[in-house]
């Protein structure tokens, strides 16, 4: 049977689209977002009174441009592709901005409102991260730093995820906490209900959920798509 998507391209166009969705629906439900995502929104919140032109999206690829630097110190060596994750990571930036612009600042009122959007929040950027696994063109700073890693050292994709992720968790709280320094002033029994700094009850629900729905859709997707590059020859270009 003929399978109806079956260009690796449109995987990379999905990707984008839907992980920058799946993100601001979950920062608009209010609950905390993923550590993965969390540590540009938190420098955003932090610097935007300083700076009136930095938004969320621009913040992000300030951030993931950082992220490819410690990569090429981690791993001692640049490739070309390298530069291209940071054009992945602008395009994202502008795509997120414009999610955002569209949803509106403020976050849903009702809390049952906000934990649904969350958890279609999460859904859509699952399905967001299982195209970006299933196209050749470069990938955020995020993934790329763990397959990177990974290649370079040896280590299990998986583990190398893990303690990637940790390290986000990490650095979220790090940033939560000390750039604010009012986690004294929030009520933290009502965690479940709001989020402190997009740091909340939340981003324990994302980090538990996440990798069994990206199984989930990337199994459904290898039944229904393929992944044939429509440019065969941009496709050995990336590998470079």
């Amino acid at each position: 049977m003929k399978k109806p998507l079956r260009w690796g391209e449109l995987y990379w166009i999905f990707g984008v689209l839907f992980v920058s969705l799946g993100v601001a629906l979950c920062s608009k439900a209010d609950l905390g977002i993923s550590m993965i995502a969390a540590p540009p929104f938190i420098l955003q919140e932090a610097i935007a009174p300083y700076w009136t032109g930095c938004t969320v999206g621009t913040m992000e690829y300030i951030f993931q441009g950082f992220l490819i630097l410690a990569l090429c110190a981690v791993v001692r060596r640049v490739r070309f592709r390298y530069l291209f994750s940071f054009v992945v990571a602008v395009v994202y930036g502008l795509v997120l901005d414009l999610w955002l612009f569209l949803l509106g600042e403020e976050p849903f009122v009702e809390i049952w409102t906000r934990w649904v959007f969350l958890i279609v929040g999460d859904c859509i950027t699952a399905l967001g991260v299982a195209c970006f696994f299933r196209t050749y063109l470069p990938l955020q700073a995020y993934e790329l730093f763990v397959a990177e890693v990974a290649d370079r050292f040896r280590f299990p994709v998986a583990k190398t995820k893990l303690c990637y992720d940790m390290g986000s968790l990490a650095l979220s709280l790090l940033l939560a906490f000390c750039i604010n320094l009012d986690a004294g002033e929030f009520d933290w029994s009502k965690i479940y209900a709001t989020s402190y700094h997009f740091i909340g009850a939340g981003t324990v629900v994302t980090a538990l959920i996440n990798a069994p729905i990206i199984a989930v859709f990337g199994k459904l997707l290898n039944k229904l798509t393929g992944e044939e590059p429509l440019l065969p020859r941009m496709k050995e270009f990336f590998k470079k």
